[in-house]
């Protein structure tokens, strides 16, 4: 397994994986994740993802465009999928995501997949809020993902001036 770090505004993330990315962690919250010893720095394996990352934190780009090796459950890819269709900038609710999978009673299975995604900013799991406008679990954190999201807002507001 390979690995590096990406300095982002959010701190320190971890990116690992073999040929392709496959996670994607936050420096603290519940997700938070340390390289193994037998884990091999290698930034190169990783350019491609560091390069996009880099475009997002300057405002330059709002959908990746990564080939990714992540590992789940059919239901959770397909919730991943769908995560990567929210556009930069908004949010939806959990029930939602749910009625957009074509289960609309699956909105906590959909919240614990969300959970899951092991490559958030890249697939958004940012824009998934609470039905009152809450915001709700995060990986990396409930700050972090605030934070994510006023950025988004912002960046979004600047570029249609």
């Amino acid at each position: 397994m390979y690995y590096c770090y990406f300095k982002s505004p959010l701190g320190k993330l971890l990116l690992t994986g073999n040929k392709l990315l496959e996670s994607l962690d936050f420096p603290r919250g519940k997700t938070r994740k340390e390289p193994e010893t037998d884990w091999i720095y290698k930034e190169e394996v990783f350019l491609e993802a560091i390069d996009q990352l880099k475009a997002y934190f300057s405002g330059d780009l709002t959908k990746f465009d990564l080939k990714l090796n992540v590992q789940g459950t059919h239901f959770q890819k397909m919730v991943w999928r769908e995560l990567a269709k929210i556009p930069y900038g908004e949010t939806i609710s959990y029930g939602e995501l749910a009625k957009r999978i074509g289960n609309p009673n699956a909105s906590r299975a959909v919240g614990m997949a969300n959970g899951k995604n092991p490559v958030s900013i890249i697939v958004p799991c940012h824009r998934v809020i609470g039905k009152n406008g809450s915001l709700t679990g995060f990986g990396g954190g409930l700050e972090v993902k605030k934070n994510l999201l006023e950025f988004e807002k912002r960046n979004l507001n600047i570029s249609e001036k």
